[in-house]
């Protein structure tokens, strides 16, 4: 999902999660929505996943989005090593909401 689509969808839906996902001890960053059917779309630039240096950058690109909220998670560990896709021990005490 690029960042036009991603702006489209926000203002079609008001029923999901975005996510920004801290990997390898917070030194880059990937934003995830998730939606009601619980599918999960990575934001991507031609084709690619986006990686963001700061979450600075994310606040950016997502105000772009016109979102003011999400919340800020850490892959577990292990997955991360293996490649595996993003899962979370604890989600619901794991999650740190941001606001922007």
């Amino acid at each position: 999902m690029d960042l036009n689509d991603l702006k489209a969808f926000v203002a079609r839906h008001d029923n999901f999660e975005i996510r920004v996902i801290g990997h390898a001890g917070n030194r880059f960053y990937q934003v995830e929505l998730e939606d009601v059917e619980g599918q999960r779309h990575m934001l991507t630039r031609a084709g690619k996943p986006v990686l963001f240096r700061t979450l600075d950058d994310v606040y950016l690109e997502l105000k772009r989005a016109d979102i003011h909220r999400a919340y800020l998670v850490e892959q577990a560990p292990e997955d991360e090593m293996i490649g595996h896709r993003a899962r979370y021990r604890d989600p619901l005490n794991a999650r740190m909401p941001l606001a922007f």
